[in-house]
């Protein structure tokens, strides 16, 4: 994205309009992505805030405390899956802000988030990437001791995100 004499006269950083057009490319449309947002942020204000939704979705113990929540989205092999990333002192936890649909053992269809959970401790590293092709597409590699990897793609503001989850696992490890 060039930066753009309109961007600087509404105020808008560069980070931040990059990040907004990142999380619109990986939708199918404009249309669609704003109305998942607006989805996403309705089910927030009913669920009573991130931090309850959170606790909703998530098994969190007493003592854990979210740190941050980025929209994102997961790159799995069937493309990538829009959601949100918690980070707290205790793990990574993705959710997708749409139900995928899956077919039971009997037939019938059932709808669920697509969620992932990361201990803190079990990840081996966390790694600041961008695509060789177009740098400008940035995405975070999280890789756990048992060499699994995450990839998560599309931040809003790339560089916060890294700087939470970076700050998490430092501070998981020092306990």
């Amino acid at each position: 994205m060039k930066n753009t004499v309109a961007d600087q006269a509404v105020g808008i950083p560069i980070t931040y309009a990059h990040g907004i057009r990142e999380q619109v490319k990986l939708g199918p449309k404009i249309s669609e992505t704003v109305k998942r947002k607006l989805r996403l942020g309705a089910r927030i204000v009913q669920g009573g805030g991130v931090q309850r939704v959170f606790r909703q979705l998530f098994n969190v113990g007493p003592d854990e405390k979210l740190l941050k929540v980025s929209q994102c989205h997961l790159f799995t092999t069937a493309g990538p899956i829009a959601g949100l990333l918690f980070i707290s002192t205790e793990k990574l936890a993705f959710c997708s802000e749409r139900s995928l649909r899956f077919t039971t053992s009997t037939g019938e269809f059932i709808r669920v988030p697509y969620k992932v959970l990361i201990p803190l401790k079990k990840i081996k590293r966390a790694a600041p990437s961008a695509n060789v092709n177009n740098p400008r597409e940035k995405y975070i590699e999280i890789v756990t001791v048992d060499n699994f990897d995450f990839w998560f793609v599309g931040f809003v503001n790339y560089k916060k995100a890294f700087k939470h989850i970076h700050q998490a696992i430092c501070q998981s490890s020092m306990r």
